[in-house]
Parts: C-alpha cells; structure tokens; sequence
C-alpha cells in the first residue's frame, strides 16, 4: 500500500501535485516537475529488529548569493518526521497517539514550539 497518486503538500499557501516518481523496496519518492520539492516515505528494519520509518519533505529554491553581488545560489532543506518503534510491543495506535501527542505540542499556540526551535531554543 502506498500513499495516493499524485500526493499533494501545501507549502505557503501553494498546494503542489507530488507525482510518484519511484518506488523501491519499502520506500517511495514523489516529486513536482521540477524538481523543488520531494516527499519520501521509507521504512527500514532496526538492528534491535524493529522499524523506522520517515516521512521527509526535502525543498530547494534560487536564492541571492549574501557575499557575490549578481550572482544566485540553490539553496534545500528538509523537514522529517521519523517514528522508531519496535517489531512487537507498540500497536499502530499506540504509536499514532505519541504523533498526536508530539503534533499537539508543535503546533498549539500558532506553533509557538516549533518557532522556538527554529530559533535554536531547547
């Protein structure tokens, strides 16, 4: 099972289709038509034989040079949510409500969290 087909992701206000472009062995890659913006969703087995799995978004864009006057540079960053969990012990619930839990944090109060990390609070 694999996520819909395009997928879609709203950055800005800007929701873009995310066709996918490859699929391996539990992992999937969509990405827009030029290339600025790619989700992958994998899933790897853990030396302690349980599971990781990863929801990333990875974004490039064309950006000013700060040192060079006329010149333009490509910039990317990325945003992933990982969730670790062991082979047996941990139902998907159980692991959807800690994302609930981790989601609710982040994002409460105008992602007042999130904000304060990104500022380099800890």
């Amino acid at each position: 099972m694999s996520l819909s087909d395009p997928s879609s992701v709203t950055i800005s206000g800007t929701t873009t289709a995310l066709p996918r472009v490859s699929v391996g062995d539990r992992k999937s890659i969509y990405q827009n038509g030029d290339e600025t913006i790619t989700l992958t969703v994998s899933h790897q087995k853990t030396r302690e034989n349980g599971w990781r799995r990863m929801v990333r978004i990875d974004t490039s864009k064309i950006t000013p040079d700060p040192f060079e006057t006329g010149t333009n540079d490509e910039v990317k960053a990325a945003v992933y949510v990982v969730f670790d969990s062991p082979s047996d012990g941990y139902t998907p619930a159980e692991m959807l409500a800690s994302w609930k839990g981790l989601y609710g944090l982040l994002t409460a109060s105008s992602d007042a969290a999130v904000v304060k990390v990104l500022g380099g609070e800890s």
